[in-house]
């Protein structure tokens, strides 16, 4: 093994143990359901919902920030023991929303016979499916195999890397900044290819009508510096809308429509203010796959893509003249 500090170490597994975690809290809860008595039911409301969840955001004084989803809100009702009980869970475990809404209404429509499963000790406590979601344990052995190669590439590879340069170099103990500059200028560019990739698909997705809901300024308090300052007020533009696709409605929120970026000036958000207008009508760009993405303009995102080329280049280029000035 490379001779890295411990903390090097633990940095690199804590993506790995994060999904063990993860794997292993959801098993139990799969066990535990599998306790649960059944009863019969039926679907009173089946449409789609949003709702505000905690996002964790530690670039923010709270430590997180509230954040519209679409969810499926499907609503039953059962009885236990005579006694009348309605719920509105789905399956085990957290659903954090802006996923497989229009599959679960049209898998669940009003009216519908369904299966009760119920805490016996809580017989408020229900789902309609208590086996590990389809695809789960996929999704599952995808991160462990992505973590894995993550760590050996990261230890192993650029460890010999490093070693690989210095035998190219007037000062081989530079072969450690080198290899440091270069894999972030190309991270940077390949993170910059993606976003490049996304927006190009962006611009194919299928166009419907939409309303704009909001179109404001947040503010909010920025996370304390390092000596424990406060940090300053943030403000940043905001554009709220919602359309409907294949029959459910959505909504969405976009923070990009004014300079691209926070800013500690609130007159200035407001100064550039967007060209969408509350309750105006506009054109919706819906990701087919996944109907809770949208924007209303796949191209906002353009100037970022060449800023991140730029930074790409200047890594790129510092690790050059640290490699051949020293």
């Amino acid at each position: 093994m490379p001779n890295l500090p411990w903390y090097v170490y633990a940095m690199l597994l804590a993506p790995l143990a994060l999904i063990l975690f993860a794997a292993v809290y959801k098993s139990l809860q799969v066990r535990a359901a599998m306790d649960w008595l059944s009863t019969p039911g039926r679907v009173l409301t089946s449409e789609s919902q949003v709702r505000e969840i905690r996002v964790i955001d530690r670039s923010r004084e709270d430590g997180y920030r509230m954040e519209p989803r679409n969810f499926a809100n499907i609503v039953y009702e059962y009885s236990v023991h005579g006694q009348a009980l309605t719920s509105n869970g789905i399956s085990i475990g957290d659903d954090r929303g802006d996923f497989g809404i229009a599959e679960t209404i049209a898998r669940y429509p009003v009216g519908a016979a369904v299966v009760v499963y119920y805490n016996p000790r809580h017989p408020d406590e229900a789902v309609l499916e208590r086996e590990t979601p389809q695809g789960w344990w996929g999704c599952f052995w995808s991160g462990m195999a992505v973590a894995v190669a993550i760590i050996f590439g990261s230890v192993f590879g650029l460890n010999q890397l490093t070693e690989f340069v210095s035998t190219r170099l007037g000062n081989p103990k530079l072969s450690p900044l080198v290899v440091v500059l270069g894999a972030f200028g190309f991270f940077i560019a390949l993170f910059g290819l993606a976003m490049r990739r996304q927006a190009s698909l962006a611009r194919q997705w299928p166009v419907v009508s939409g309303t704009l809901a909001m179109s404001d300024v947040e503010q909010y308090r920025a996370a304390p510096s390092k000596n424990h300052l406060r940090g300053p007020m943030m403000y940043q533009r905001q554009v709220s809308f919602s359309y409907r696709y294949n029959d459910v409605a959505y909504s969405r929120v976009e923070a990009r429509f004014a300079t691209g970026v926070n800013s500690t000036s609130g007159w200035l958000m407001r100064k550039f203010r967007t060209a969408y207008q509350d309750g105006a009508r506009v054109n919706v760009y819906v990701n087919p796959a996944n109907p809770s993405e949208a924007t209303l303009d796949p191209r906002a995102g353009a100037s970022l893509i060449w800023i991140l080329w730029l930074v790409a280049l200047a890594f790129c280029w510092a690790a050059y003249l640290v490699a051949t000035r020293g």
